[in-house]
């Protein structure tokens, strides 16, 4: 078997679709810059109208607010469980796509925070969110820490 004796010549890298592909996005970027400028120079007055409808802003979710001893507030205004099913089926009427936010005190009993999720079911509300805080390492449990 015959030993190679010369060395192959050294692989070369093609930097040529490279520089393509730079300067045809330098040319895109270019172009684009150019129809910018050429919008904003457009002398145009724009037509007036009378109303133009009622603008909405984006709704904020309701807040509904459990509290340690089961009281329950919405938007910060307490109410009982039966006022809730109806503010909140009222809001869903005005506006199908109603969300609300749950906060629940970490002290109280799970089931006053299920009552709660159950009246929003009953009002038929769908979004909704629970609000909870991220445990630092030290408020952590001894059994979870690692």
């Amino acid at each position: 078997m015959p030993l190679k004796t010369t060395q192959d010549d050294q692989l070369q890298l093609n930097l040529t679709p490279m520089i393509d592909v730079l300067f045809l996005l330098i040319i895109f970027f270019m172009v684009a810059t150019k129809f910018t400028e050429l919008e904003r120079n457009i002398e145009v007055e724009l037509p007036e109208v009378a109303t133009a409808g009622e603008h909405e802003s984006p709704r904020e979710p309701r807040t509904v607010t459990v509290y340690a001893d089961g009281r329950i507030a919405l938007d910060g205004e307490s109410l009982s469980r039966v006022e809730l099913v109806e503010r909140l089926t009222a809001a869903r009427r005005a506006s199908p796509d109603v969300e609300v936010m749950l906060n629940g005190d970490a002290n109280c009993p799970f089931q006053h925070v299920a009552d709660t999720l159950a009246a929003c079911h009953e009002s038929e509300i769908h979004q909704i969110g629970i609000a909870v805080e991220l445990a630092t390492a030290m408020s952590q449990p001894a059994n979870t820490r690692k």
